[in-house]
């Protein structure tokens, strides 16, 4: 991608994280129209660009610092469609997955805590290097999310969930 012609078609608010159109590259758009509203069956925002579908944040970095990022982008708050500077991190694929959204399968409501119904206890585990560790069985489940969070903090710091 051509970054110098990217800013001069598109202009990028960081405060707000909106992508306008500048000039337009087509008759489809015009000047001054929302950049980046379409959005793909993953819920990120896309820009078409010279003939090529981009990912919204992947074009708003490009355009804050001036080159293409080398590695995924986080987005901190796990809103895909938030695109301020402030919400975005460069993230290894690992470290990205740990602020994925909840399991659709999931019933405490907390990654890595669940209901034992054997030792009618609540369990936490958290999965480390592919691997998932046991965190122990607990008495309330606000006990085993507490050793969760306890465990995202020593182990994903920085990437650890912000809920």
């Amino acid at each position: 991608m051509n970054i110098q012609k990217l800013q001069e078609f598109i202009h990028y608010d960081p405060v707000t994280g909106v992508l306008i159109w500048k000039k337009v590259l087509s008759n489809r758009t015009k000047s001054g129209a929302l950049c980046g509203a379409n959005i793909d069956s993953k819920g990120y925002g896309r820009v078409c660009f010279d003939g090529k579908q981009y990912r919204a944040h992947r074009v708003v970095w490009a355009l804050f610092y001036g080159q293409m990022p080398d590695q995924q982008i986080d987005h901190i708050n796990g809103n895909r469609l938030d695109n301020r500077i402030e919400n975005l991190r460069l993230a290894s694929n690992a470290e990205n997955s740990r602020n994925c959204k909840l399991s659709k399968n999931n019933t405490s409501g907390v990654t890595g805590v669940s209901y034992h119904a054997k030792a009618k206890k609540w369990f936490a585990q958290i999965m480390l290097n592919r691997k998932n560790n046991n965190l122990g069985l607990f008495n309330t489940k606000e006990e085993a999310i507490a050793a969760r969070k306890k465990a995202e903090m020593q182990y994903f710091g920085q990437f650890a969930k912000q809920i």
